[in-house]
């Protein structure tokens, strides 16, 4: 099988961590294309005639993409769980498969998601910018107020796999659970969770929201101008998942304002062009997608990659 290997090529989108590419390079004839830096056009005029394709969150692999994709490309394997940067209708009009890489990252990410939850709620963004900025001129009893979390509701929009592993942490902070979700999920009942099915009344009930759905047409701007409105005036806001689950105008907004407490984001709509007023937001924690990003989760993931392309360029 190895010879036959060695006779098909895979090329990635994005720098892939060093033994991973090593393990890709003894199986495949492998190569390195950035589709960020030359663009869609540049990149498929250089692309040859691969039989495989590794491609990231931040690529757009969309309809005329796909199309313009040669006739000897047989599989997309995503270095990511989410695959809404992929169009999956368009790959299977080709004939292209396309692979994810699920399960292997939710410890990584609910790590994340419960720092940003701490760093959020506790002001951590201002503190560290004041003594950044030569600003702090020393300890006093009623500088930068955070709150305790112990006592605060978390409410985990998605009661999935991070989902869970983050309502697990914040309850050995003594944080209180609701989730909202399309049904009940049994192993929040470990945790004491309240399954909240109605949003709005889920809104109304929590102090932290954190979101853990995927990116589709029904939660794309889930939180919205309306549904921070429902919320309380001293609620924090968590996405690790998807950018477009916000509308960034709403919530700039409600930062501006004083409706919502402070936000923390590990994701963001558009990036890595995000919009610039985020960068200036009151208490607001940002991250550039990092949820994944330990040695470990990276290279289980790139593990899981392997297998697919094994999988499926082996098929005659």
């Amino acid at each position: 099988m190895s010879e036959t290997n060695h006779m098909l090529s895979v090329v990635s989108t994005v720098a892939l961590p060093e033994g991973i590419e090593s393990e890709i390079r003894a199986r495949f004839r492998f190569a390195n294309l950035s589709l960020r830096a030359l663009g869609p056009a540049q990149f498929l005029a250089l692309l040859g005639k691969p039989d495989a394709l590794i491609v990231a969150p931040g690529d757009r692999i969309d309809a005329d993409f796909i199309a313009a994709l040669p006739p000897s490309l047989r599989v997309i394997a995503s270095y990511s769980v989410g695959l809404d940067h992929v169009d999956l209708c368009a790959a299977e009009r080709q004939g292209v498969a396309v692979t994810n890489t699920p399960g292997v990252l939710t410890d990584a990410t609910a790590d994340i998601a419960m720092m940003l939850i701490l760093m959020t709620v506790r002001c951590a963004h201002r503190a560290i910018g004041e003594l950044r900025n030569g600003q702090w001129i020393g300890w006093s009893p009623d500088h930068i107020f955070g709150r305790d979390l112990a006592g605060l509701t978390l409410g985990i929009a998605g009661p999935g796999a991070i989902g869970l592993a983050t309502a697990t942490r914040a309850r050995a902070f003594g944080m209180e659970i609701a989730y909202w979700g399309r049904r009940k999920v049994e192993a929040f009942g470990s945790i004491s969770a309240r399954y909240m099915p109605d949003w709005c009344e889920f809104l109304a009930s929590i102090d932290v929201l954190s979101l853990h759905v995927p990116s589709t047409d029904a939660t794309r701007n889930l939180v919205n101008a309306e549904a921070i409105g429902r919320m309380r005036n001293d609620a924090v806001l968590i996405n690790t998942a998807r950018g477009d689950l916000i509308d960034d105008d709403a919530v700039l907004a409600a930062l501006s304002d004083g409706k919502l407490a402070g936000v923390g984001l590990d994701v963001i709509r558009g990036e890595p062009n995000i919009d610039p007023r985020w960068l200036s937001a009151p208490n607001c924690v940002l991250l550039p997608h990092i949820g994944s990003a330990t040695i470990q989760t990276r290279t289980a993931m790139g593990w899981m990659v392997i297998a697919h392309l094994e999988r499926h360029l082996s098929r005659t």
